[in-house]
């Protein structure tokens, strides 16, 4: 089911203030995709795409005053109380997407006195669990996480209250060349102005400017020169033949990405290195290295770390390492 992307067009389509509302065929659909969408949990013990998407589509039918079936609801409050929301930047993500849907459902109306209640505890509960989550540099999950947290801040009003809001805004600031792409720009730009996807509700169109006309943008100077990157794989995981399963200096433009070094090296070396990617809203996402897969259902992932031993912040395509700078790619598990 296209449930999340479905979600997301809604949700921008809203946010447009089109002159015609969206035809209604669109938010059926989007009903047909929760309902398709949790199918896969009579055999998976989850919706067929992810809560994250699942999320989306609740906060999407809600931003539109559509009224959702309390089962629907439920099905999130039960996954929220019993910890299946995720690991990581991933959790963080899920319950914030989560922690608006319910905060939107209550505000708006949609949904009855008794439910309304469990839905604001619900959605204090995870901006509760978000200040535990941050980190010393104020980051919460990783840095595409944090305006999802912070939009859940804003939208319960504990923005006033937290001291982890200010700490994660500050560091926020301090890395908005991360999103770069369309779909961070969307997550980071509510949050600047102080305000969240719950906005996108209430909002006056009538008051609105027409500002969807094209800008020239100027193209970003190339960055003259090339710079080595040493690329390490490690699996550290008991059923790995080996801790360091490759490790090479991959020549690469002075402006190259993450992403970029990958694909150096693999063109070096096809018999030696290999990876694929998965195409997520956020940009390309790694699943596989050298044959190795990350998969959900081992509870495992690709950490990316620059040397010693520093989580990347940033994306494969968004990351640009340094010269000489040590790139360490490790199977781990959460």
């Amino acid at each position: 089911p296209h449930t999340g992307r479905l979600a997301l067009y809604l949700l921008g389509l809203r946010a447009t203030c089109p002159k015609v509302s969206p035809h209604r065929s669109l938010v059926t659909w989007l009903k047909y995709y929760l309902e398709e969408d949790w199918t896969g949990s009579r055999r998976h013990g989850h919706p067929l795409t992810n809560y994250y998407q699942y999320g989306l589509g609740v906060l999407a039918l809600c931003v539109h005053h559509k009224r959702v079936r309390e089962e629907v609801i439920r099905r999130l409050l039960t996954a929220q109380h019993h910890g299946r929301l995720g690991h990581g930047g991933n959790a963080v993500d899920t319950e914030a997407v989560v922690a608006l849907a319910f905060t939107c459902l209550e505000r708006r109306g949609l949904v009855g006195t008794e439910l309304a209640a469990e839905l604001r505890a619900a959605a204090h509960r995870a901006s509760r669990s978000m200040a535990k989550a941050q980190g010393p540099d104020g980051v919460i999950g990783n840095i595409y996480s944090t305006p999802w947290a912070l939009q859940v801040f804003l939208a319960t009003g504990t923005c006033q209250t937290e001291p982890a809001f200010g700490q994660a805004m500050a560091a926020l600031l301090e890395n908005l060349e991360a999103f770069g792409t369309t779909a961070t720009m969307a997550q980071v730009l509510p949050v600047l102005h102080g305000r969240s996807y719950l906005d996108i509700a209430s909002m006056h169109c009538q008051e609105e400017p027409d500002t969807l006309t094209p800008l020239d943008m100027e193209a970003l100077a190339e960055v003259p020169g090339n710079k080595t990157v040493q690329l390490v794989v490690e699996c550290p995981l008991p059923w790995c033949y080996d801790l360091k399963l490759y490790d090479r200096l991959v020549p690469v433009p002075a402006a190259a990405s993450l992403l970029d070094v990958l694909q150096a090296a693999a063109a070096l070396e096809p018999h030696d290195f290999s990876f694929h990617t998965q195409d997520t809203f956020q940009g390309p996402f790694l699943n596989e290295v050298l044959g190795l897969e990350a998969r959900r259902d081992k509870r495992n992932y690709w950490q990316l770390l620059t040397a010693p031993n520093i989580s990347l912040q940033m994306g494969i395509a968004d990351y640009r390492p340094r010269d000489e700078e040590i790139l360490i790619l490790r199977l781990s598990e959460w």
